[in-house]
Formats: C-alpha cells, structure tokens, sequence
C-alpha cells in the first residue's frame, strides 16, 4: 500500500500522520508533498524520516494507492488530473470537489457506500462541522425521517489553520501584556471575542459556511431536510461545538434519542444532568458531583475535554419547547481529527474492508 499525503505541513497534514500512526492504517510505502516552501522538511513517521517532496505536474504519483489532500482547494483543483492519473484515489479535504455531481461526499457513519462510485477518482470529505452534525443527525434520522434543522455553530481557531491556532495564543498574550494584539488570520480579534462571521457573505445574507452546511448535509444524507445555519468563530482552540434544533416527522423521546446515540456510530452520549441543591435555590446553581469526584466526567461536552478524541460527543438533550416534534442537543467533536483527517482516514479504511482499493 502506497500512501500520499499532499500538504504534509500544515495542521490536517500534521494530523494525518497521527491518526495513520495511531490506526495501523496499513502503509508500506509514504510519500509526503508540500509547496515550495514546505518541501525539504522532514518528518518522522514510525520510525523512519520522510522528506517532503515538492508538488509538481509529474509522474510522482505513479503506483500510489490512496493520496490524502489537504493543501487547498486551489491545490486539489489544480493538481487532481495529476495526483489520480495512475488509479491513484483522492482523498480532498478542501471545499474544491464537494457539490460536484460525479465526486462522492462521504462521512462514513453515514454514507460510506458512496465512495464506491467515484468517476473521477475523487472523494470529497465534506466540511468540518457538517460532518460532526451528520453523525448525530443520522441517529435521529434512523428513528424518524428529519424534516428541518437549525443549528449554530460554536468554531475553534484550528479551522483557519495552525496559523491561526498560533494567533489566537499570541493575542492573548498581547492583550494581557496590553500590547496591541496581532489580527492577521480573523477578520477581528478572537481572542475574549467571538465573530458571527466565517468565510465569505453570500448575497441571500448567509456565509459561505453556512450555505456548505445546507447543501452538504443534503447531499451525504440524500434526504430533502432543510438546514438554516449560524457559524460563529469562538476562541476555543480545536474542537468545534454545535446547538441543534431538529425536527422529526413524528415526536422522538429524549430517551430514544439518547439511546441512539448510545447505538450509533462514532458518537459518545455525556449527558450526566446534574441533581439540583435545594439549599441553593434562587443562586442559579446546582449540586454537581463532577467537580473533583468523578473525575473525566462531566455534565456535557466541552471543548477543552475533547481534544484528540475521535468521536462526537453529545450533550443537553432536550425536548424543543417551542415544537412537539422537535428535539435539541449539543455537539463537541475535534475539528481537525473527525472534522478532518481521521474522517478521510476512515473512508480509506471502508475501501479497504470491502476490497475496493486497486
């Protein structure tokens, strides 16, 4: 097995390396690209050291089984004719490939059938809070079909990249040395903020990123569920959290959908209410044993708790007050492991299971 990652240097191609370590994804062979100002590094990878080869039009591809793209969606559109020439199967982390008709949008919990039709060579793994969503919303789905979903979107520093990870670290610590804080990857200061703004305005209002998670959610789940998003930049560092609102054809228990989610694939429930103190009533507090007594236990998903895990993580769920067949609930998963690398990483391993790999 010939195994490629493109954009070896950046924060996803950094976790690639990880997530294939940590899986024994069967590799005999890694080869690792970069551009011309990544190329010549060296990373270790079980032991042995790789140099990152510059990404060029040549036949460098030739004999590669599956090659992991994480450079950018200029990149990949550039460079797909090249990197599938030989057989070779993309794997696309960018936005580049997405809605296309005859490229596959797979998130594996949910659709991973349809990496097997790819004319192209490509599979596409779709954006990063629409592939946590979808592993919860499939659960609700297997109990009753979902006929709309609100969702806002809570997003760490990480989806703009290790660059951005590093901003947010520096801003704070300028603003707590009363320095001017640096703003170069945000649109604003992140740091004691948080943006109602990621990507680009669409003219009907929405960002871009809003509008990947109307249509992306369509296309893995081939359903007719209509999506309003908010994306919300927060300064958390990696993992991404979500409130979602769904609602179903028939009223869902919250005990049915928390045993779904018990069930499902790639989820993990954490839904530990805590017993309200009589004795502090009127304070908005409550007793909760999960201060120090149980510890790695916790009420809900936080994003602090959750960095490097591979699941989702679900949390608060409740009956939606406002709609008898609605249901809520909210999302923590690692944005650039599930939301990214670990998710394409999965889709090579369906391949794999089912002998559909050259």
């Amino acid at each position: 097995m010939r195994v490629a990652i493109v954009g070896a240097s950046g924060a996803v191609g950094q976790e690639f390396l990880r997530v294939l370590d940590e899986r024994n994804f069967p590799i005999d062979e890694l080869l690792l690209f970069g551009s011309q100002r990544s190329a010549g590094r060296k990373y270790t990878f079980r032991g042995k050291e790789i140099e990152v080869k510059l990404l060029q039009h040549n036949d460098d591809f030739r004999g590669v089984d599956i090659a992991f793209t994480s450079a950018g969606g200029g990149t990949s559109k550039e460079f797909a004719e090249t990197i599938t020439k030989y057989g070779a199967v993309m794997i696309d982390n960018s936005s580049a490939f997405r809605m296309d008709e005859d490229v596959p949008l797979v998130v594996p919990e949910c659709n991973a059938e349809d990496a097997l039709n790819r004319p192209r060579g490509i599979i596409a793994n779709p954006n990063c809070t629409t592939i946590m969503m979808v592993v919860a919303l499939q659960a609700l789905e297997n109990l009753s079909h979902i006929k709309r979903v609100h969702v806002a979107s809570y997003q760490a520093a990480s989806g703009a990249g290790a660059a951005a990870m590093a901003e947010l670290y520096e801003q704070y610590r300028q603003v707590l040395a009363g320095e001017k804080p640096t703003v170069e990857k945000f649109a604003y200061q992140l740091a004691f903020n948080v943006i109602p703004q990621i990507d680009v305005f669409c003219d009907n209002g929405y960002t871009k990123e809003e509008m990947k998670m109307y249509n992306e959610t369509k296309k893995i789940m081939h359903t007719d569920c209509e999506v309003s998003a908010m994306c919300v930049r927060v300064p958390s560092l990696r993992c991404h959290s979500e409130s979602v609102w769904a609602e179903t054809e028939r009223p869902v228990s919250v005990e049915e959908f928390q045993q779904a989610v018990r069930e499902g694939k790639g989820l993990q429930l954490e839904d530990n209410r805590p017993t309200p103190n009589p004795s502090l009533k009127g304070r908005g507090a409550s007793s909760s044993p999960f201060k120090g007594e149980l510890e790695g236990v916790f009420p809900y998903p936080m994003p602090l708790f959750h960095e490097n895990c591979d699941d989702v993580f679900v949390g608060r769920v409740r009956k939606d007050l406002a709609n008898p067949n609605g249901i809520t609930f909210w999302l923590v998963s690692d944005q650039i492991k599930k939301g990214a690398a670990l998710n394409a990483v999965q889709i090579a391993e369906y391949l794999i299971s089912v002998g559909n790999i050259k």
